[in-house]
């Protein structure tokens, strides 16, 4: 059992390249391909939206058409299934449904979210037995994937391919526990997990409780970092569900994220100016003037850009970030706000960047964020993050990995993956309390570090040689699965 190859499936909602609003896209490419990579058979099942996925580009097969999915006595559906590849021999199999999946050009924010994920949950389900897949594990990603748990512990519980099968559920951001903010349910029509699931059409399905569902019936849990395993076990975090979570602690793992570092390497990046590697970084400059050239910035090697590339919202920060917006301004740094998001947010942003077009650029656009990433992080000093929560993170990963220096709120996965600044240690500038004047005070100090020019190389070059890629956290899971399939997964939460 400690030994022989694993057959892993993972469900998720978007997968990089395929599809893509965040995060994670990057752990459904990345993870499945490090444990392909570790030896064992995994494949990935995810919807097929129509209108963004490109079949020809991606070179995709259509394998089975107008397959009719039963999900109670009442309610069927058709779907069609599509085949691709991550990597050689790691197939995505791509659920279709007209209806569902190919009426917008966005992935998510339909009104009927939990019906559309509803569908996929059985419809994935229904896929592994017409494959004939016998997986030891399903994993489930977030709350889109949160039924899976439940069914196979209900309606899929006597499925001879599934007799065997472990599922478990990864917390990727417990704010999201259904198709719209679970603190918007009435208390009257709160999901408590044990009622028979309501028919497709009937709007009391949107209600339904997906994370909480999975977090009840799964075989584990994981956050996809050790702190924010702890941290969601309390009342600040907890999202309602900490009590649920206490339930299970001894079910609840923390497992950091990582990043793919052949597809996030300054040495071989197209997508740079001037490629680079710890050894070299000096030529950093030249993607920071092509950075300011492009974002109509000063072309000034000397100031300081701190960039941002992230959704604009409350979530990572933007609240006091804009609370002392005109002290930033009369700041000797450049700042660069890149991502679409909370639209009041926006508006404040662009009105500042209006009046010190010297000094703040703000690009209000999801693709152009995905478009420029890696030369933000190439081209910027520092990258800012001061989230009020973050699960885990990829951002302050990604660039350190391109010698962007990170500021952070002590956080979530931040904590994990950012160590505060000393002269001979640490990898970035972090602070303790949500406060928008501890933000600007850890601002100043790495302003202070950077115009010290030789700590500041000596910083640069210890960020460029973290170990953050995902070989670690895909052994950790399999060894996880492994402890699931043996019967002996206990945490020490």
């Amino acid at each position: 059992m400690n030994n022989h190859k694993l057959q892993i499936i993972h469900i998720v909602s978007e997968v990089d390249p395929f599809s893509k609003t965040g995060g994670l896209a990057d752990v459904a490419r990345s993870l499945p391909k490090a444990q392909k990579r570790l030896g064992h058979d995994v494949c990935v099942i995810t919807p097929f939206y129509s209108q963004i996925i490109d079949v020809k580009k991606y070179k995709l097969e259509l394998f089975e058409k107008d397959i009719k999915v039963v999900l109670n006595s009442q309610d069927t559906a058709v779907v069609n299934f599509y085949r691709g590849y991550l990597m050689h021999g790691l197939p995505v199999y791509f659920i279709e449904n007209k209806k569902y999946f190919s009426q917008r050009k966005i992935l998510y924010g339909s009104s009927h979210e939990n019906a559309r994920f509803m569908l996929f949950d059985v419809a994935a389900l229904r896929l592994i037995t017409m494959l004939n897949l016998q997986p030891d594990i399903i994993h489930c990603h977030d709350w889109q994937a949160g039924l899976i748990p439940y069914y196979v512990k209900t309606k899929f519980h006597y499925v001879a391919n599934l007799t065997k099968t472990k599922t478990l559920y990864t917390i990727h951001n417990l704010a999201f526990q259904l198709g719209r903010n679970w603190w918007e349910v009435p208390v009257e029509q709160k999901d408590y997990g044990k009622s028979k699931l309501p028919r497709l059409d009937d709007p009391a399905i949107e209600h339904v409780n997906f994370a909480k569902r999975a977090i009840m019936n799964a075989d584990a849990l994981n956050a996809v970092s050790e702190n924010y395993a702890q941290e969601i076990l309390t009342k600040k975090f907890g999202q309602d569900l900490q009590r649920i979570l206490q339930n299970r602690r001894d079910k609840l793992f923390g497992i950091q994220n990582g990043i793919d570092y052949r597809a996030y390497n300054p040495a071989t990046d197209a997508g740079l100016e001037k490629t680079y590697s710890c050894k070299n970084f000096s030529v950093k400059k030249m993607n920071k003037a092509r950075l300011q050239k492009l974002f109509g910035l000063p072309l000034n090697q000397h100031i300081p850009i701190i960039a941002m590339t992230s959704r604009i919202v409350f979530q990572k920060g933007f609240a006091l970030i804009l609370k002392i917006a005109e002290h930033l301004a009369r700041l000797n740094a450049q700042f660069i706000f890149i991502g679409a998001g909370d639209k009041t947010y926006v508006a404040k942003l662009q009105r500042t960047a209006k009046k010190y077009p010297e000094k703040i650029a703000v690009i209000p656009s999801h693709e152009q964020n995905q478009k420029y990433e890696t030369l933000v992080y190439a081209g910027a000093d520092m990258l800012l993050l001061p989230s009020h929560h973050e699960p885990c993170g990829l951002n302050q990963m990604i660039a350190m990995r391109y010698g962007c220096v990170p500021i952070v709120h002590r956080v979530g996965g931040l904590f994990d993956t950012v160590e505060d600044y000393r002269v001979t240690s640490g990898t970035g500038f972090v602070f303790d309390r949500f406060d928008a004047f501890e933000l600007y005070g850890g601002i100043v100090r790495a302003l202070e570090i950077f115009n010290n020019k030789r700590r500041w190389k000596e910083l640069v070059a210890r960020d460029m040689r973290q170990s953050n890629s995902w070989e670690i956290p895909a052994k950790k899971y399999i060894d996880l699965y492994r402890k699931m399939l043996n019967g002996n997964a206990k945490s020490n939460s």
